[in-house]
């Protein structure tokens, strides 16, 4: 209310200046009906109460930035002290796997286009599109009627020549009897021996032919090779189907087990073969195209002769159970081969490195936190990387916290701000340290464990950001 009033007052004495200037014109030496005086005098009033608007709006504009910043308090990743906030982890011992990426193309083991072997028409479909069949299913039916009466014609063809043939036997043994007696000649028994083996050419060729009656009987039953998942149908019932057809009748495609085609670079190949020939099965894990979810697990089951020269890669088959259906013929997953396993390795997270020339040599670092929540820039030698892991070769201790995030604003001897459980655990985990040290001091012979597990806040038996133990 006191702001009000002074400026209600202010905006009174302005008015009042306003009036007075006005009215401060010389009538001898000016024009008092025209000219720049002629119209404030006319419009004095207007002008008046603008002027004091905009001296009004500033004022009361000025005022608010002040309250604002009044009350502004300090916020975000600095605090009064100036301190950064960041995360932390430990570092911790051990193992990390060796994977090669790739981008797989997942491929049924067994795709069958079912066909025909024989003409006819089509009688009976006995599937649904996209059914599950399994091996020696019945999937069509052709008409079999031509080729039962095909095969009743060969059996009565058989048995007449099984009768023609008994007879020539008979004649036969006649024959060698009189020719013993000298009552027939030589020419009649070697012309009957002749027409006895003729007549068993015929009846074996009866015989054939009622196979391959059977076998035609047989085909108008189209069954399935394979278990696995029926396709499209590309022929419907009453169409007349021969096997020259391009289409077929429709395909069946194996799901499970199936298997995903990939490529790896070559220089990868010594390590894949060092294992292979060792006996070992590779693992390999399906995920989708953007790694968000896993699909299938599995392990290396062959691959190729030789590595392809334009490319310069070699291709590998894996083969997964697939027994609820998460793989599908023709999709793009991403693939994980497991060549093998680093064993007792320091590990951090990944978002830990950072990499510049904070000493002026070129290379890898982390910001180590000190006992004092202050952080050293720690120069590292990296060793494998597995996802989110990171293995170091040299550099850091078990037990050492490093920074993971906010790094960005850091530089050597900055103080920084844990989170308050953070800060909570990082003051136990020291004294568990201390207390760990003091009990080495006093059994030098006796070994003491080291946290094993995730990455997670600091503690072991170092203090944080200390030597080696």
């Amino acid at each position: 209310m006191a702001d009000a009033g002074t400026g209600r007052q202010a905006a009174a004495r302005l008015f009042e200046c306003g009036e007075n200037v006005l009215n401060e014109s010389d009538p001898g030496t000016q024009d008092t009906s025209t000219g720049p005086l002629a119209f404030v005098r006319r419009h004095r009033v207007p002008i008046v109460i603008v002027l004091v608007l905009l001296l009004g709006g500033a004022w009361f504009l000025h005022r608010a930035r002040q309250q604002n910043a009044a009350n502004v308090r300090p916020t975000g990743f600095f605090n009064r002290n100036n301190a950064v906030a960041v995360a932390v982890a430990t570092v911790k011992r051990g193992d990390v796997a060796i994977r090669i990426p790739a981008i797989g193309t997942v491929t049924a083991l067994t795709t069958v286009t079912l066909r025909t072997q024989i003409s006819g028409v089509m009688e009976k479909v006995n599937f649904t599109e996209g059914q599950m069949v399994k091996k020696g299913q019945l999937i069509a039916l052709v008409d079999p009627r031509p080729y039962e009466a095909a095969l009743a014609q060969a059996k009565a063809n058989l048995a007449r020549d099984e009768a023609l043939l008994a007879n020539a036997r008979l004649d036969m043994k006649r024959y060698e009897d009189l020719i013993k007696e000298d009552s027939v000649s030589q020419q009649q028994v070697d012309t009957q021996r002749a027409t006895v083996a003729q007549d068993e050419g015929t009846v074996a060729s009866d015989r054939a032919a009622i196979q391959t009656a059977e076998v035609n009987l047989i085909y108008t039953r189209v069954t399935s090779p394979v278990d696995g998942r029926i396709g499209l149908r590309q022929v419907d019932p009453g169409n007349y189907v021969t096997p020259g057809d391009a289409n077929g009748i429709v395909v069946v495609t194996q799901l499970h087990p199936i298997s995903v085609l990939f490529v790896v670079p070559e220089d990868k190949v010594p390590s894949i073969m060092r294992q292979l020939k060792a006996g070992e099965k590779l693992a390999a894990a399906a995920n989708t195209r953007d790694n968000q979810e896993h699909l299938a697990d599995g392990v290396l089951s062959n691959t190729d002769t030789q590595i392809d020269v334009t490319t310069g890669t070699l291709k590998l088959r894996a083969e997964f159970d697939n027994s609820d259906g998460a793989l599908f013929p023709g999709q793009f997953v991403n693939i994980s081969l497991l060549v093998t396993t680093l064993k007792d390795q320091l590990l951090v997270p990944a978002a830990a490195i950072r990499r510049g020339a904070p000493d002026g040599i070129q290379g890898a670092f982390v910001y180590l936190l000190n006992s004092n929540n202050t952080v050293s820039v720690r120069s590292v030698e990296l060793g494998v990387t597995d996802g989110e892991i990171q293995a170091v070769k040299s550099g850091l201790h078990v037990d050492d916290v490093v920074v993971t995030d906010g790094g960005d604003r850091l530089r050597d001897g900055a103080a920084v701000q844990l989170p308050d459980a953070t800060a909570a655990e990082v003051a136990k985990a020291r004294a568990q340290a201390q207390a760990a040290h003091q009990n080495e001091a006093k059994f030098p012979n006796r070994r003491s464990r080291n946290g094993q597990g995730g990455f997670g806040p600091p503690g072991g038996r170092r203090p944080p950001g200390g030597g080696p133990p």
